[in-house]
C-alpha cells in the first residue's frame, strides 16, 4: 500500500496538462499527446507484461518507476512539443511494466503466504490507495507550483517516482516453479494453454470491459460542470466522487462475499445511478455519480480477483497485460458513447457489460471444494 500511495503522489499529476498549455502548446497538440500516450501504452503492454514473466515482476515495477522519473526529467529539461511526446513515450511503456506485474507479484506473493483468498480485500485497498492519494497530490501540487512553478514541481515528481522505484526493490518476489503450463515451454504456447482454460478468457474479456468503464473517470469534471455545479467547486465535485470510489474499492472483500448473481446488479445498479446523475442536477447528482461509482470499483475489484484466481502463475503478468490491452481497446467504446449522447449513453454502455460480464463472476472452486452455484 505505501508503495500504491508513493507512486501515485507525483504532484506533476493534476497539473501536466496546465503544462502543456502553459508551455504555449494548443489544444489539438495536447490531444496528440494523450493519443500519443495511448498509442504507446497499447504497443507495449503485452511485451512488457512478457517481460516480466520471463524476467522479474519486481524488476518490471521497479524499472518502470524509473521510466517514469526519465520521462518528468524530460518534461522538465526540455520543455516543449518534443520534450514532452518524449516523456509521454518513455512514461506510457513504463506504466505497461507495472500494469501487469503489480497484480501479478501481489497475487503469487499471497498464494505463496497461503492467503490468495485476501487478494481481492489487498487489491482494493490498492484501488482505493491510488484514489486516496489524489488528496494528498492536488495539496502538493498547489504548494509546489506557487513556490517554484512547474519546474519544481516537475523535479519533485521525478524524486517521487525514484523513491517508489526503490521501495518496490524491496518486494519479496517468490521463486517460480515449473508447472503445467511453466516457463520450460514456449511462452506463446503457455498463454494459449492457459486461455483455453476454463473460464480464463472469459474473465479476461470481463476485465477488459470492465476495466475500459474507468474511463468514464475522465468526464467527472464535464459532468459536474453540465450539472450546474460552479467552476470553483468543480474540484471538490470530483474530489466526493473519488474518495467515494475509494470506499467502493474498500469495500470490494465485502462484496465478493455477495451471491456471483448480485455482482451484475451492483453494475447494473450503478449504470441506473450515473443514468440518474446525468439527468439530475446539483449536489443530488454528483450524490449519484459518486454512489454509481463506488458500485463500479467494487465489481471491478471482484472481478480482477476472479481473473487472477483462474491464471497459471508462469504468464500471470502476460495474461494480466492482454486484459490492460482490452482495456485500452475497450475505452474508445466508452469515449465513442460519450461523444454519441455524454453520461446517459456510458450508462447504457454500463448496463451491456453488465449483462455480457455475468456469467464471470463466479469464484474459482478450490481443490475438493463444492462448486460455486450461485
Amino acid at each position: 500500500m505505501a508503495w500504491t500511495a508513493l507512486s501515485g503522489l507525483a504532484p506533476v499529476y493534476p497539473l501536466y496538462a496546465l503544462l502543456f498549455l502553459d508551455t504555449g502548446l494548443t489544444e489539438p497538440q495536447v490531444s496528440a499527446l494523450f493519443a500519443l500516450w495511448s498509442l504507446t501504452a497499447l504497443v507495449a503492454e503485452v511485451p512488457t507484461g512478457v517481460l516480466a514473466d520471463r524476467w522479474s515482476r519486481r524488476g518490471a515495477l521497479v524499472l518502470g518507476g524509473v521510466l517514469e522519473a526519465v520521462g518528468f526529467v524530460l518534461w522538465t529539461v526540455t520543455p516543449g512539443l518534443a520534450g514532452f511526446a518524449a516523456g509521454f513515450v518513455v512514461w506510457g511503456v513504463g506504466g505497461a511494466l507495472v500494469s501487469g506485474a503489480a497484480e501479478a507479484l501481489v497475487y503469487d506473493g499471497l498464494a505463496a503466504a497461503g492467503a490468495e483468498d485476501a487478494y481481492v480485500r489487498v487489491n482494493g485497498a490498492m484501488t482505493a490507495a491510488e484514489l486516496l492519494v489524489q488528496v494528498p497530490t492536488a495539496v502538493l501540487a498547489g504548494l509546489l507550483v506557487q513556490a517554484g512553478g512547474y519546474a519544481l514541481v516537475g523535479w519533485v515528481s521525478v524524486g517521487t517516482c525514484l523513491a517508489a522505484a526503490g521501495l518496490a526493490t524491496r518486494f519479496p518476489e517468490p521463486p517460480r516453479t515449473a508447472d503445467d503450463d511453466g516457463p520450460e515451454v514456449p511462452l506463446r504456447t503457455a498463454v494459449g494453454t492457459a486461455l483455453r482454460r476454463p473460464g480464463v478468457l472469459l474473465a479476461v474479456a470481463a476485465v477488459a470491459l470492465l476495466g475500459s468503464l474507468d474511463a468514464i473517470e475522465e468526464y467527472f469534471p464535464l459532468m459536474a460542470r453540465d450539472q450546474g455545479v460552479p467552476t470553483a467547486v468543480v474540484p471538490a465535485a470530483v474530489l466526493v466522487v473519488a474518495l467515494t470510489g475509494a470506499a467502493g474499492a474498500a469495500l470490494a472483500g465485502r462484496a465478493a462475499r455477495l451471491p456471483s448473481r448480485a455482482l451484475p446488479l451492483l453494475l447494473l445498479a450503478s449504470a441506473v445511478l450515473l443514468a440518474a446523475g446525468a439527468l439530475a442536477d446539483g449536489l443530488p447528482a454528483v450524490a449519484a455519480v459518486a454512489v454509481s461509482y463506488g458500485l463500479y470499483l467494487a465489481v471491478l475489484v471482484v472481478g480482477e480477483a476472479r481473473l487472477q484466481e483462474r491464471l497459471p502463475a508462469a504468464v500471470r503478468a502476460t495474461v494480466t497485460s492482454v486484459a490492460g490491452l482490452g482495456i485500452e481497446l475497450g475505452a474508445l467504446l466508452v469515449f465513442a458513447a460519450w461523444a454519441l449522447d455524454g453520461a446517459l449513453a456510458v450508462a447504457v454502455l454500463f448496463a451491456l457489460v453488465a449483462a455480457v460480464t455475468s456469467s464471470a463472476f463466479r469464484p474459482t472452486p478450490r481443490p475438493g471444494a463444492v462448486p460455486d452455484r450461485r
